[in-house]
């Protein structure tokens, strides 16, 4: 597995054309990751959960790739449907739903939805009778970079009731999906969840109810910006040898987001403002944490930058445009010597970044550029791909 960076000389030719901020999104990139999933997990199906990057050509690439969707909204299943996505690739997975978001998924046909509340099953059963449900139950994961199991999931010990209920109201309930959460950093959370779910699976069979399907979220991890190596090839053949082991006969997907398109995506800002304080550099990017660079505060993510200049470094800090002190994006980090007009390159931006920017104090959301497009517009290119992780 690769990932996608720029060069200087790729970024000096692309903003002969494009004043920064800008995105760069690369789609070959995205089917590498994806090809990568396939081929250690080759039974588990790919819900690609847009959430974390809805660029319209990121999604259709994923759509031709094979993969279908996880959606959380009315406007997620509008602009999927747009594409010309039907609403047999989606699932509904927000465990709660509001009544715009009912109406829509009814509209699309789309039928498999996520619950983990007695309080559901009713809104569901009354717009879309048989749906096919699972109910999300709750794990435990002490190395991950966001708990997601404290505000979702249904206590184990509730979840087949849960099912049963869902049943007695017209439903369909096929399953039980788990998260473990993002950036997930080991194997074992994976696998005592597994353990969790067959144990659930074979009281459910007591109870006169055959479960056919597990979703095992998402949570697969990226390289951080500090550096963190995970042997993913390693930990996708443990999932999947344990999936084998418990699950061989039932219909397994999981929910990727961060890990198909964190890699996909660089970020090219210029240094707009110098400045000296406490006899610490300064440097004033021209875009923000209110913009593309939200997910340090939303996502708790650490970007790796790039710089082009040599020399002497000296202790540096990075700051946005706002006109507002929360807008620091890197401290105290060591740097050689900037000025106006150097370009700053952020990677590994793909996820959790552009779909949270805002416009805040009037500054422009940064585009997106798809880098396959760009070899139309006869920009020349000599891609650079650096090594990841194993």
């Amino acid at each position: 597995m690769k990932g996608f960076q720029l060069t200087e000389k790729e970024i000096n030719q692309i903003v002969e054309k494009y004043p920064t901020p800008f995105l760069v999104s690369s789609l070959e990139e995205m089917r590498d990751n994806y090809r990568f999933l396939r081929k250690h997990l080759p039974k588990t199906g790919i819900y690609y959960a847009m959430k974390a990057n809805p660029t319209p050509a990121m999604l259709q690439c994923m759509y031709d790739m094979g993969a279908s969707f996880d959606v959380a909204s009315a406007g997620e299943m509008e602009q999927l449907h747009a594409l010309g996505i039907p609403g047999k690739r989606m699932i509904y997975a927000n465990p709660v739903k509001d009544v715009r978001g009912l109406a829509m998924a009814e509209r699309l046909g789309v039928r498999r939805y996520t619950f983990d509340d007695k309080s559901e099953i009713s809104k569901i059963a009354a717009r879309i009778p048989n749906a096919e449900v699972m109910v999300r139950i709750r794990v435990v994961n002490r190395n991950v970079l966001v708990d997601l199991n404290t505000k979702f999931g249904a206590a184990p010990d509730e979840a087949l009731d849960l099912l049963q209920m869902a049943g007695h109201a017209g439903l369909n309930p096929i399953g039980i999906c788990f998260h473990v959460g993002s950036q997930s950093l080991s194997t074992e959370a994976y696998e005592d969840a597994l353990e969790l779910c067959r144990e659930l699976f074979d009281e459910a069979e007591t109870r006169g109810m055959h479960l056919t399907h597990l979703d095992i979220g998402g949570g697969l991890p990226v390289p951080s910006a500090e550096g963190l190596s995970v042997n993913l090839k390693e930990m996708l053949e443990a999932i999947h040898a344990r999936m084998e082991a418990l699950f061989p006969d039932t219909d397994i997907w999981m929910e990727p987001g961060r890990f198909l398109c964190g890699t996909a995506v660089n970020l090219v800002t210029s240094v707009i403002g110098t400045k000296e304080r406490n006899g610490h550099a300064w440097y004033v990017l021209d875009e923000s944490i209110y913009g593309t660079l939200s997910g340090i505060i939303f996502d708790h993510w650490i970007y790796p930058m790039h710089w082009f200049r040599t020399g002497e470094e000296r202790i540096s800090s990075f700051v946005g445009p706002s006109c507002d002190s929360i807008d620091v994006l890197r401290r105290d980090i060591m740097v050689p010597r900037l000025y106006i007009g150097d370009k700053v390159l952020f990677t590994n931006i793909g996820a959790y970044s552009s779909v949270s920017a805002s416009r805040f104090n009037g500054f422009e959301i940064a585009p997106t550029l798809i880098w396959e497009d760009l070899f139309q517009e006869d920009l020349p290119a000599d891609l650079s791909r650096v090594e990841m992780v194993s």
